[in-house]
């Protein structure tokens, strides 16, 4: 390390700092948006488990816009089986970012241990 100069260390360690810093913001952005799709599940769930309760010769309406528009009983399962199969989806696929987020982050906070236990003592 002695090799490098003062300035490129400094460098080194700020870019090190400025990755560790995005990682965590992209973390916690990735939970957030894991916790929404998550809540948009249940509500999910919960409306198929209702809908299911009900006898089949029941109505059902579907709000477009300003409207409720009558839809087949299957269409409506369909639709709501789709939304939440595309929640499931994308509920994983952020848990992928968010652990690559992570990984991400705590190599940053590894090296940046690593600089400090290593450094040279001023006195």
């Amino acid at each position: 390390m002695s090799a490098l100069s003062d300035d490129t260390l400094r460098k080194i360690l700020v870019q090190i700092q400025q990755t560790a810093i995005q990682s965590r913001r992209s973390l916690d952005l990735s939970v957030q948006q894991i916790q929404a799709k998550e809540r948009e599940r249940r509500i999910l769930q919960l409306t198929i488990d209702e809908i299911s309760q009900m006898p089949q010769d029941v109505n059902m309406y579907k709000g477009v816009g300003k409207m409720f528009m009558m839809v087949p009983r299957n269409t409506m399962d369909q639709e709501l089986k789709g939304q939440e199969k595309e929640l499931s989806d994308d509920i994983s696929s952020l848990n992928k970012k968010a652990k690559y987020f992570e990984k991400q982050h705590n190599d940053a906070q590894g090296q940046l241990r690593d600089i400090f236990q290593h450094a040279p003592k001023q006195s």
